[in-house]
């Protein structure tokens, strides 16, 4: 009986021998997007086990990893974000079956995670920068030589990125990205910005992108400056109450920094830069106005200039400069004027003069002819008499009375026409000097009436009527 078992124990040691040395299935790691990556792409490895049945578990593992496996999963593929150079390594895998049954060890696969171009980000100028200047930032992407040199890695054509980026640009900490506008050119790697304000201060950065891997730098650091506004500048003018022919001296400080060209402005609109003429004088600081004018009256202001920064001051406030006319120019300005009145005011006495003796022998002409023509119809000359006439009490002395006896060819009586030219009256003044109520009584009558009387003469003989002579209008001298 031993030795019809031997055979069969024989042939069933042969087959076990040949189950168990069946070669088993061999895995492979597979790597996308390449087996060089860069920072922050996504990386899928693939255990691929060819006739490896029902697998169950995949079981990874990493070169250096002290605690294996790396990680298991239920599925074929491993993706995960190399957002580090740690992720760098020696990758395998081994599958296991549901019956417990597990394949070899693939073959290690090296991933390579190489960190993305740097960004260099420049500002021209240097900080402060200076309120209305343009400022310009730089974005440089490192080349493609630079970062191979840098990594070590060898020339791959795939990779060489130096003409094909687009920059972006970035302010403050919320990443508000700067498009071109109105204040802001983004020309390739510049970003420009024009007339500078507070506004603009803070912090800036940038970073490339573009169509092919790797698909954007990194983001650069942040680079921060200051706007400061301009040096103040302040005028003052001396004196500060002017006169026309005085001289005026206008001031222009700048309160910091040196080697300033100054310069000055008269007017509001369009206004004038003032240079040196016969009128005015620049010497640096000072402008000098000889022999003011009424013309120099205006709104004067002032600024600097440099070649080094800051190239530009503030402009000053504008002053009005006020000329009075003094007393010697308001003399001789109004002694034309003084002549012009003169020679007027002569002028019109002269013809005044000319006009009064004009009416005077104009009348005159008229009493003439009225005292010596004569009515072909009238039966008698004219008898002209002259009548003294006194008072009691008072002297009067009569100046032409003159009387016309008139006798008309068809009026039998016959009136006088009485005309008294100027009358006095002087009363005496008494002896005694202590008579306080003596005074003197000197009358002279300015306005004289004339009524005229006819009288009846019932004879040749009947003698002079009676007159009645003007009433006078009395007017008490003091």
């Amino acid at each position: 009986m031993g030795s019809s078992a031997l055979p069969l124990i024989l042939l069933l040691m042969s087959l076990i021998h040949a189950g168990l040395t069946q070669e088993r299935s061999k895995p492979v790691v597979k790597v996308t997007p390449d087996q060089r990556v860069f920072i922050g792409e996504t990386v899928t490895l693939t255990c691929d086990i060819q006739g490896g049945g029902n697998i169950q578990w995949i079981y990874w593992f990493k070169a250096g990893y002290n605690y294996n496996p790396y990680r298991t999963t239920t599925t074929a593929e491993f993706s995960f974000r190399a957002d580090y150079v740690y992720y760098s390594g020696k990758y395998s895998c081994r599958g296991e079956r549901s019956d417990s049954q597990r394949s070899d060890i693939s073959a290690a696969v090296t991933l390579t995670v190489s960190d993305l171009p740097t960004s260099t980000l420049t500002v021209t100028p240097d900080s402060p920068v200076f309120t209305g200047e343009t400022v310009k930032l730089t974005c440089v992407i490192e080349s493609y030589s630079n970062w191979r040199q840098r990594n070590g890695l060898t020339y791959d054509p795939r990779y060489d990125w130096t003409p094909d980026w687009r920059y972006e640009w970035y302010k403050g900490t919320d990443r508000v990205m700067l498009q071109t506008s109105d204040r802001y050119t983004v020309n390739r790697d510049t970003l420009t910005i024009r007339g500078a304000t507070e506004f603009d201060q803070g912090h800036y950065w940038c970073r490339g992108q573009r169509d092919k891997r790797p698909s954007s730098s990194q983001s650069s650091s942040a680079v921060s400056f200051t706007v400061m506004g301009l040096p103040t500048s302040n005028m003052t003018v001396t004196p500060q109450t002017v006169f026309t022919e005085e001289t005026v001296n206008l001031t222009c400080v700048i309160e910091s920094y040196s080697n300033w060209r100054y310069e000055w402005y008269k007017g509001t609109n369009n206004s004038v830069m003032l240079q040196t003429s016969d009128h005015y004088t620049v010497n640096r600081d000072t402008l000098t106005i000889r022999g003011a004018t009424e013309s120099d009256q205006d709104q004067y202001w002032c600024r600097g200039q440099r070649d080094e920064r800051p190239s530009s001051s503030q402009e000053s406030k504008q002053m009005y400069l006020s000329v009075h006319v003094s007393a010697s120019s308001s003399s001789s300005s109004s002694l034309p004027v003084i002549a012009v009145v003169v020679l007027l005011s002569v002028f019109l006495l002269i013809f005044i003069s000319l006009l009064l003796l004009w009416r005077y022998k104009k009348n005159k002409d008229q009493q003439r002819n009225v005292n010596q023509t004569s009515d072909p119809n009238q039966s008698a000359e004219f008898q002209m008499e002259n009548f003294p006439l006194q008072s009691a009490d008072c002297d009067h002395i009569y100046d032409a009375v003159t009387e016309v006896n008139k006798r008309h060819k068809d009026d039998p009586e016959t009136f006088s026409e009485i005309t008294y030219s100027e009358v006095t009256v002087q009363k005496k003044i008494p002896v005694d000097k202590d008579d306080t109520t003596a005074e003197s009584n000197e009358v002279t009558y300015s306005e004289v009436r004339t009524k005229v009387k006819k009288c009846k003469r019932k004879g040749a003989d009947a003698g002079v009527c009676d007159a009645v002579y003007a009433q006078p209008t009395r007017k008490k001298g003091p």
